[in-house]
């Protein structure tokens, strides 16, 4: 989608859907951010403490919304990011992440959305809200 006036308040961002979390993504996403904490790659220690399972990294969630950014704009448009965590990503979990446009401003010389952010999982469950301003 090009970022013309033609963006509008309730402009939908085109969703992404992943696919399903794997162990694999987890120790991949481990090695590239750093976030070796075992939590999310060793099944003993999420049994440990109390889990089923090991789980996504937060982060992760948030590396989906920005790619669903910019999947939709170039990186340098984009003026804010934010999210908020919300719950955990069970492994095997397919995660979409969609952004809706809830204002268009003038600010600063240039032409600016907001665009409220969030990560579902397919049963409904909510991992990560956010919000971002990105250049039009």
């Amino acid at each position: 989608m090009t970022l013309t006036s033609e963006i509008t308040v309730g402009t939908e961002l085109p969703a992404l859907t992943v696919e399903p979390v794997s162990r694999t993504t987890l120790a991949l996403f481990a090695g590239a951010s750093g976030d070796h904490n075992p939590i999310h790659v060793d099944t003993d220690v999420a049994a440990s403490a109390g889990l089923d399972d090991v789980f996504a990294h937060g982060m992760l969630s948030m590396a989906y919304l920005g790619r669903l950014l910019t999947n939709w704009t170039a990186p340098e448009r984009i003026r804010t990011f934010t999210v908020r965590f919300g719950s955990i990503t069970a492994v095997h979990a397919r995660p979409t992440a969609t952004g809706t446009v809830t204002s268009v401003e003038d600010a600063y010389g240039e032409r600016r959305a907001h665009l409220d952010l969030t990560v579902t999982l397919a049963d409904g469950t909510v991992t990560l809200t956010g919000n971002a301003v990105v250049a039009l």
